[in-house]
């Protein structure tokens, strides 16, 4: 049954609304579909039918709680179309594959030999088939690829910069490396911007609409997310947040091997008590600040205070609700978190709150499924409008 008096975009766009009530409210009955979606009752039912035919929604076979009174429930079908999401660090690749519903059907990490570029360009295809041998689902149904890379993705070339952490990364179009290699579009976004979307997505920051996050670790960089979206800026660099206070003259740089040469210079400084010896390692020295260490809460007490000062200056401009701390450094919360919030209380008139990561080291991997999965659910609607398969 056809309604030829709906023009199609409306059409389509009555589709995606059901097609999302059923996504976050299944198994769901048409009347609670109209209700979610503010639709018609009867424009909800040829909607469902479009639906149904195109294989997107079934009927579900289970049902909420509550009387029943004989109503059909729906579900969306979750495997349609898969997201192959993967994060390319300097040490690891991390990849995970989920379904329409968002739910991770396989995730595994393959330790790298070398922080190259070459190196995880071999590794990637063999990485997508142990995934999708993991998931028990067809390679056919992946939709798109989304890469984090550490660097800035350059928003008119596509090409990356500052990537200095991986060697072969700097002024590379990855993006059609690993396309040709997976035979699949490819999207590369920068880590801390695809981490900051995996806390919004199923992390700490769900729900905050305006916040940042700033990871610290072998390096530093924020990911700045406004409006539910990912703030990128004129060249994609935006939340470069080590640039921010060069001109200050002084040591402030609270990435790890600065906290490294901070305990070495506290050390020859002052006469503290300690049991930490040089090369004065970032985990020994958190440690030993957690048994009171003399030199090791030294250390903590000025990185806090180096944290803040980069914290403050993003917080008085953008006013964010939330600070969401990450790396290999920001999530030592249980030392970090106290005392940055003083100082940030002491120095600015609203505070932002301050949190650590909930997700750790999946952030990236989390994010970069999370804008796959965006894109995937437009696609399958392209997809059946152009009379194309939606499964494999």
């Amino acid at each position: 049954m056809a309604d030829r008096a709906t023009p199609p975009l409306l059409r389509r766009l009555n589709e995606r609304a059901v097609l999302e009530a059923i996504r976050l409210g299944a198994p769901i009955s048409r009347a609670e579909i109209s209700r979610r979606a503010g639709i018609s009752k009867p424009t909800v039912s040829l909607a469902l039918q479009t639906l149904l035919d195109a294989g997107l929604v079934r009927e579900s076979g289970s049902a909420p709680d509550g009387p029943k009174y004989g109503a059909v429930y729906f579900e969306a079908v979750p495997d349609v179309a898969l997201v192959l999401g993967l994060d390319l660090g300097a040490r690891f690749l991390r990849g995970a594959i989920c379904d329409l519903r968002g739910e991770v059907r396989a995730r595994q990490d393959l330790e790298l030999r070398a922080a190259d570029v070459d190196e995880a360009l071999t590794a990637v295809a063999g990485f997508r088939d142990a995934l999708v041998e993991a998931s028990g689902l067809d390679a056919a149904l992946i939709d798109s690829v989304v890469v984090g890379v550490p660097g800035v993705v350059e928003t008119q070339t596509g090409r990356l910069s500052l990537a200095a952490n991986v060697q072969g990364l700097e002024g590379r179009p990855l993006a059609d490396d690993l396309a040709e290699r997976l035979g699949l579009p490819v999207a590369l976004e920068n880590d801390i911007n695809l981490a900051a979307l995996g806390e919004h997505w199923a992390g700490v920051a769900r729900g905050v609409p305006d916040f940042v996050f700033l990871s610290i670790g072998t390096g530093m960089g924020a990911g700045l997310v406004f409006q539910g979206e990912v703030h990128r800026g004129h060249h994609g660099a935006a939340g470069e947040v080590d640039f921010a206070l060069l001109g200050l003259g002084s040591e402030l740089d609270p990435s790890g091997p600065a906290i490294s040469a901070l305990a070495a210079e506290l050390a020859a400084e002052r006469n503290l008590a300690t049991r930490l010896v040089a090369p004065y390692d970032v985990r020994a020295v958190f440690a030993a600040a957690r048994g009171g260490d003399g030199l090791g809460r030294a250390v903590v007490e000025e990185e806090a205070r180096r944290i803040a000062l980069h914290i403050s200056p993003i917080a008085a401009v953008a006013d964010v609700g939330l600070v969401v701390l990450g790396g290999g450094v920001g999530a030592n919360g249980d030392l970090l978190l106290e005392p940055v919030r003083k100082h940030l209380g002491d120095w600015l008139p609203y505070p932002p709150r301050i949190e650590t990561s909930s997700l750790g080291d999946a952030a990236v991997l989390m994010g970069a499924l999370a804008v796959g999965l965006r894109a995937a659910l437009d696609n399958v609607f392209s997809n059946r409008e152009r009379g194309a398969p939606v499964s494999g």
